[in-house]
């Protein structure tokens, strides 16, 4: 595999950015994963009593809780199966903002993520004078979306990842940052439910 760098980002780094970061470190990508709420806000007994954790609350912490606050509750909307993978992947969610390193894509999975991506980007400054492409793929926040969406993603980083290669190795003439819009172009037709937004950045 590339030696460029992925993360994917979601609001709370539990549901679609896990899932997506699961599918390409399977695929073998160097991929990190964060989230850009103030908390994680997770499903509570009622909508109005949603568990609530700061970032970097052990997901084996926040599991362990909801099991004993009610296993049966969290076991049938999923919840437990979602903290129980994210366990395998890393130990805690990560907030974006809090971050310092360096990506050549970035996969938001909402708009207010991305713009909350972007908006961070630009305060920093740029002062490394490097590129980084910020991609919204649109994904519904629940586990059926999330898998279809992590799917879409992995199609995504492949084609970015041969583009960028074949730039390298002077198999293809015309620079990767020209190319990009017609890679997004061809993907999103062959997934026209997950809209998609693009901007290049700056660190």
């Amino acid at each position: 595999m590339s030696d460029l760098k992925f993360c994917t980002v979601c609001a709370m780094n539990n549901n679609r950015s896990m899932e997506s970061h699961k599918v390409l470190m399977d695929a073998g990508f160097n991929v990190s994963s964060c989230g850009t709420g103030s908390m994680v806000r997770l499903p509570g007994p009622s909508i109005d009593r949603p568990n609530v954790y700061p970032f970097g609350t052990p997901y084996e912490k926040i599991y362990k809780e909801l099991m004993s606050q009610d296993s049966k509750l969290y076991r049938a909307n999923g919840l437990a199966r979602m903290l129980e993978r994210n366990q395998k992947i890393k130990l805690a969610p990560q907030k974006w903002h809090e971050g310092r390193d360096v990506f050549d894509f970035v996969f938001t999975c909402e708009e207010r993520c991305f713009d909350s991506v972007c908006e961070d980007l630009l305060h920093r400054g740029g002062n490394l004078n490097k590129i980084v492409h910020v991609i919204n793929v649109d994904i519904k926040d629940d586990d059926e979306n999330a898998k279809i969406g992590g799917q879409g993603i992995l199609q995504l980083a492949t084609m970015l990842t041969d583009a960028c290669q074949k730039g390298k190795t002077h198999e293809d003439s015309v620079p990767f940052e020209d190319k990009i819009m017609d890679i997004l172009t061809e993907w999103q037709e062959k997934h026209p439910t997950l809209p998609l937004l693009y901007a290049p950045a700056y660190y």
